[in-house]
């Protein structure tokens, strides 16, 4: 099983959501973590590759990201989980997909220190 890192605030972010959230999210990433994909996850949208993806959950009314990469082989990273709030559609909020790029170089940072 590979490992599962937490870049930043992600799990305590995580930790704030509804429980059937946590569990989905949670879920969706273990399977991430033994070689499998979530069947709602999906690749997230201006990443070019399906190397980050996206896990999207409903509860109370809200709509709620996970966000992961599987990027760098040895490990999973878990980048960023929000509940969405733009009234623009399904598209991912800018400030959330510039949170998204910095936490994914931080997460290939770390990375390349595992391998030295």
């Amino acid at each position: 099983m590979k490992p599962l890192f937490w870049v930043a605030s992600s799990k305590k972010d995580l930790l704030a959501m509804p429980d059937d959230v946590q569990d989905t999210f949670g879920y969706a990433l273990h399977l991430a973590q033994v070689g499998k994909k979530y069947r709602l996850a999906k690749p997230l949208r201006g990443f070019g590759s399906a190397g980050v993806i996206e896990v999207v959950e409903s509860a109370d009314g809200s709509t709620y990201r996970a966000v992961y990469t599987v990027r760098f082989g040895e490990a999973v990273y878990a980048l960023h989980c929000f509940q969405k709030k733009s009234t623009h559609g399904i598209a991912t909020p800018k400030p959330d997909m510039d949170l998204i790029r910095e936490r994914l170089k931080a997460a290939e940072a770390h990375s390349k220190r595992g391998r030295k």
